[in-house]
Parts: structure tokens; sequence; C-alpha cells
């Protein structure tokens, strides 16, 4: 099962396996000749494992003493998933009873799919160190590795999603690409890659024209290279000679550099390099040649968080291999160049690049030439921009960059110039802005070539969620057995009656304020998430209960009060092999678990296993009963605790000796279409009292919520009309 919030094993999903070992129960690790030994040879990265020691090397130590398969099992999924570039750390296997043979394994998954694939591969590469047999590693890890590259978030948006995390920010993915929601409901932010719901599609547009770009920069007083559009390779040369050469060719809509030629001086290879721009996008452009280095700013909120310089890639001829080979042994041969985006520089394939073999044929070369000794051969003009220089940016270059932005319209861009030294002045260098790109690619900033990474996706947290705001809207979870669906309609009622857009999800169906969009039962993942993703929601109700938690998860990561009921119901749930109360008590504890510290946990003093939930609570803890009498309720409050309970008929919500009176519970109780439960009444008050509602809304709302009931269950309201007899 794919477990995709917080659940009974840990806050973050899992993917649950139910393991049958069979005669492995007979069999740990220390009894299997040879296996310990052809598994750790197989995934050296085993010996990292701390398992439960909490230090490197404590699984290879549970390896020797004899541990049993599921174990291993679980290690070596996570070791597959690291292997793939995939970060988890997260495994427990547990027994589901002694000598049963039968076992529950969870690990961390960042994607389903490579879950169930890890698990898969990791079952068959067990089983072949068992049975001394081979089992190729690399291909596994290959095969994986192409999941992650196409099912996971790519490293631009995933540096913000992680940033998000830091800052307790929730986060739901939208699609199967790079389209993300950041906190919930009303409050949240949307990003794609690096544009975000501030990206205004005008600014996107005049961004992706070069030409109107340059025109509108220029008339703002923003340095930027002369030039104009060209139709044919003739009319190129004819504007070449008027700008005065070295000039530039380059497509007006392109990007990532492809189609640029940069430095052209003569008429045969600026016809060529107008063949080359035209094949990159619908326009050409020549432009006047800037002399200096390539450099890409990343602006966001108005500030520069990141620069770095690209530079040219040379090779150095010795008279007898040709240019083909000098780059692979003096270029390719660098750690940091490789194909994907964990290399920050690209190889280098000649035979593929066409404008590599288009600067060789300038000097004279081809990819076969060979140079004589000491000549050198310039490959790239400008290679990755991949040299960190955020610390030398000089503040005039800073502003202008700023106001390029800015004219533009964009909140996010990668400003291109070309500039010789970025620490002083632009104009005085000559340098021009040559570009301004809307979602730009942040793996330059966050893994440079040369310097210290960025903490871009920070600075984007920062403009989208500024002075500590998390994007969060208040959540009220409620679990139990005892009429949990009208607790939850009646916590709904009264945030409504607050001035709140409020969305619930019960066992009566998905609702968005006094409309009712699903009769479906709404306790599961699915339809809790449906009301997070809706930008009018301002608060949420979300019922749950045992069974969608073991299935599913929480729909949500954090909460602001969590209703606890009872914990009873341990007989309907031995298809999940659960039969007693304390496991039950296990998986109820999610609810506690999950209260942000400025939250509550509103709890039934009468229930003794509810109580012992209390000391799980981030938050604050709010007893309700109807007698002020129990002993827990007597002994919280003794401690300044917070209580609400019924005296001589009068509904009290205390906080220690403090004491307001919501009124009687009998005028609360009978409201004309029927009566609410006694807990109901007292536990929804928790829960709206803790929220900060006054004492004369939520009685208000208590006396009026039975019509509303039924005024929402009517024929009427739901669009069928009785017919007239």
């Amino acid at each position: 099962m794919h477990l995709r919030g917080p659940n009974i094993w840990t806050y973050r999903p899992v993917i649950e396996v139910w393991l049958d070992i069979g005669r492995f129960e007979q069999f740990p690790s220390h009894t299997l000749q040879g296996f310990n030994q052809r598994l750790t040879d197989w995934l050296p990265g085993l010996a990292q494992h701390r398992c439960g020691v909490g230090e490197p090397g404590g699984f290879l130590l549970r390896l020797d003493e004899g541990t049993w398969i599921g174990h291993i099992l679980e290690h070596v999924v996570l070791e597959l998933q690291t292997l793939a570039g995939m970060r988890t750390g997260f495994g427990k296997t547990r027994q589901v009873k002694e000598g049963s043979g039968i076992y529950k394994m969870a690990f961390r998954t960042r994607n389903e799919a490579v879950g169930r694939m890890a698990l898969e591969e990791a079952r068959a590469l067990v089983l072949a160190a068992v049975n001394d047999q081979p089992y190729d590693v690399a291909a596994t890890v290959i095969k994986l590795t192409d999941m992650v590259d196409s099912l996971c978030l790519g490293p631009s948006t995933s540096c913000i999603v992680e940033a998000a995390g830091e800052q307790r920010i929730p986060f739901i993915r939208l699609t199967e690409g790079n389209l993300v929601q950041l906190g919930h409901g009303s409050r949240q932010r949307r990003i794609w890659t690096a544009e975000t719901d501030r990206t205004s599609a005008i600014a996107e547009y005049i961004s992706s024209d070069k030409d109107l770009t340059k025109s509108l920069l220029s008339s703002c007083g923003v340095p930027v290279p002369a030039g104009r559009i060209v139709e044919s390779a003739e009319e190129a040369w004819e504007e070449a000679q008027d700008l005065g050469l070295p000039v530039v060719i380059k497509p007006v809509d392109g990007n990532h550099g492809r189609g640029v030629s940069i430095e052209l001086s003569t008429k045969a290879h600026i016809e060529e390099a107008f063949e080359l721009a035209l094949r990159h996008g619908s326009e050409v452009i020549v432009e006047r040649f800037i002399r200096g280095n390539e450099h890409r700013l990343l602006v966001v909120g108005g500030k520069v968080v990141a620069a770095a310089r690209g530079e040219s890639a040379w090779v150095r001829g010795d008279g007898v291999a040709s240019i083909q080979e000098l780059v692979d042994r003096q270029l390719n041969t660098d750690g940091r160049r490789g194909h994907g985006e964990d290399f920050p520089l690209n190889r280098i394939d000649l035979d593929q690049d066409v404008a590599i073999q288009l600067e060789l044929a300038r000097q004279g070369f081809d990819l076969h030439s060979v140079p004589e000794n000491g000549t050198e051969v310039l490959i790239q003009r400008n290679g990755n921009v991949a040299i960190d220089c955020t610390d030398e940016v000089h503040a005039d270059i800073e502003a202008l960059v700023v106001l390029a932005t800015q004219v533009v319209g964009l909140d996010i861009a990668g400003v291109d110039m070309v500039v010789e030294d970025i620490s002083k002045p632009l104009v005085e260098q000559g340098g021009a802005i040559v570009e301004v790109n809307a979602g730009p690619g942040l793996l330059t900033h966050l893994k440079p070539a040369v310097g210290y990474p960025r903490p871009v996706g920070g600075a984007i947290i920062s403009h989208l969620f500024p002075k500590g705001d998390r994007g969060r809207i208040p959540i009220v979870g409620i679990m139990g057995t005892s009429h949990t669906t009208e607790i939850a309609r009646l916590v709904a009622w009264l945030l409504r009656l607050s001035g709140e857009k409020v969305g619930l999800a019960c066992q009566e169906g998905l609702f968005l304020d006094r409309r009712q969009v699903s009769t479906r039962n709404s306790v599961n993942f699915d339809a809790g998430q449906r009301l997070l993703m809706n930008r009018t929601v301002s608060a949420v109700v979300i019922e749950s209960d045992v069974k969608a938690v073991l299935k599913e998860g929480l729909s949500y990561d954090r909460s602001s009060v969590a209703i606890v009921t009872d914990t009873h119901g341990a007989e309907s749930l031995s298809e999940f092999l659960i039969s007693e109360d304390q496991q039950v008590f296990d998986v109820m504890r999610t609810m506690v678990d999950v209260v942000l510290p400025d939250g509550f946990a509103i709890l039934n003093a009468a229930e003794p296993s509810v109580m012992g939930m209390a000391p799980l609570c981030d938050g604050t803890v709010i007893l309700y009963h109807a007698s002020e009498n129990l002993a827990a309720i007597i002994e919280h409050r003794s401690n300044h605790g917070r209580a609400v309970f019924v005296r001589e008929g009068q509904v009290i919500l205390a906080r220690g000796k403090e004491e307001l009176t919501l009124n009687a519970l009998g005028s609360l109780k009978l409201n004309g279409s029927g009566v609410l439960f006694e807990n109901t009444i007292l536990a929804a008050a928790a829960a709206t009292w803790a929220m900060g509602l006054p004492p004369e809304l939520i009685r208000a709302g208590i006396e009026t919520f039975e019509a509303e009931h039924a005024l929402a269950q009517s024929p009427e309201s739901s669009g069928k009309v009785k017919k007239k007899k």
C-alpha cells in the first residue's frame, strides 16, 4: 500500500509491504553461507546505513550478528533508491506476531512507481545473493535512475520544494510534471519550475521575443547590443556590415544558447550562422558583438540572489591527436562534465554539435584535424555558465539587472549579460544585457563547477511567503467512532459563521460552504486533498477513520486542531492484521502527532486510551466531557489546562480556574428538527473555542445548527422538489 500522508510509520509518504518470509524465519543472515559478503560486494553503500546502532556500520553489524530477510530487504530497497539519485532514509520492519514469519515493512519513497520497482528489484537481488546467482546491479541502477529522471521533480523545482519543507510549508504535486502547489487553500501559491503564479503571461511573452525585450530595455536606459531581425542570409551580411564586424547571430525566440554563433566576421560564417539560428527559432537576429564573458544573474523579487560566469573551452594540440581525441582527453575527462542534471558542465560531443563544428571551421579545422604541438584551438566561446561569482557583482550592475527585470515585468528572471569584469560598472566596460529569461534554470547556481552553491530555492520561498508566512489555513481533523460526522458538520458550520470559507469532507460527502459537491463517503485521502487544493477555501474540516489512515495515510501533513472521541473498533480491522486496542491506539495517535505546536488536541476525558495521547501533542490539550468531576479534568485544570464540561445544565469553558458560561445545555440540544448529542456539542465547542471563536457566536451557531442541517438535507436544497399529490 502506498501511504501518501502521515501514517502509523512516519509523517512522510511510505510504501507498506506485507512479507511472508517462510523458511527464512529459520535462517537469519549469519546462517546463510556467503550471503553477507555477496550482498555488501554488490552494495558497498550499505556500510553507511546506521540501522538501530545510530552510526555508519550499524546495519553491517546486524548482518554479522544475524538479522532476518525482511529487514535486509528494507535496507536494500533504500540503497537502490539512493543509488538512483532519490534521497530516502526511513525504513522499518516489524513482525506481526512472534514466530509467524509474517512481517510488515515500510520504506520511504518520493515516487510510488520508483518505490515499487525498487522493491521488485531488491527482492530479486536478495534472492540472488542467497542462492549465489549473478545479479546486474548497474543495470538496475540505470533503470531506476531513468525512472527518477522522468517521474520525479526536476532539480529546479525540487530545490524550491525542499526550501518550502524547511520552512514547514506544505506542498501538493498537481501534475506528473513540475506544477506544484505550495501551501493550502486560499493561502497557496503555485510554481512551475522557476515560474510562479506571480509570473505575468505578458512578461513571459516579452522575454521570449528578444527583439522586443531589447527595444523596451533600450527605451529605459538599459545597455543592450544594437541589432535587428533579418529575413535572409544576405540581409544578415548587410546588417552585420552596418553594425560593424564582428557580430552575433542567434534565434529571436531560442533558449539555452541553442543556435547562437558569436564573433562572426566573414560573409561565409555569417551565412552559415544564419541557417543554424533559423533551425532553432522562428526568426533570426543580428547583433553587435560585445566583448567579454557571458554571465547569468538570477533575480528574485527585485533582488540579485545569484550570479554565474561562463568561460571559453580550449584544447592544446600535440601534433599527434585529432581535435576529437583532444576534447575527450582534455575536456571530457573532467569529472564535472557529463550528460544530465547531476553535472554542472556538459559533455562535449563534437559530432552532434553543429555550432562547435562551425566554430572549428572558422579556424580552419574539423573534428578530425590534428593541430600542431602547442596550438590552442577554441572549442566553445562560452561554455556552461557554471562559475559562481555572486559575491563579485557590482552595485551598478545589480541595479541595471533589477531594472531590466522590472521593465520586462518578471518576478523571477535569469538575466544574461556580457561583460569582462562583473565587479566593475557595466557601461564603462562597454558591456550589455543581452537577454531576460522567464523560468530560468536554477541548476547553475545549485551545482556550480567552481564556487559555492547558492540557496536560490530559499530566496524564491521568501519571495512567495514573506515574513514567516507558511501558507497554511486552519485544518480540523476528527477521528473516532462516536458521532464524528455530526461533530465535523457542527464545527464546519460554526467556522462558516465566523466568516471562513469552509471545506468539509466527512461520511456524508464533500461540502464547500453550504454546497454539497459530492454525496459519496469522503473519508479518504483524495477528498481531503481536493479541499486543500481549492483556492477559495480558507478553513477545512476533515473526518478520518482508522481504515483510511491504514490504507492511505492522513490527507494533510499537519493540523490546527485534532478531535479524538475514542479508540474503539479493533474488532473490524482484521483485514489489516490488527486485533488489539493498543494497535488501534497506535494508528489513531497519528491525529495528535500531526498537531502543530500552536495547535490543539481536543480529547475525550472519559476515555483512558484517548487520554494516553495527551503527552504526544506538540500543541495545547483541551479536554471535554459532561462531568467536571472526572479525575483527568480536575488534574488538567489544576495545571492551568483548558476543559469544556457541564455544570448544573450549563456548558462551561474553563481555563484553569477561569470560567466562561456558554449556555444552558438544554437550549443547545433541543433545536426543532432533532437533538444534538451532548459530547458532540462539547467537542465542537472546545474546537472552535480553541480557534478563537467568541462564546456568543459558538452559542448562536449551535442553536441554529439543526435547522441548517435539516435545510442542507431537504429536497429543495439538493435540487429535488417534491411533486404535489
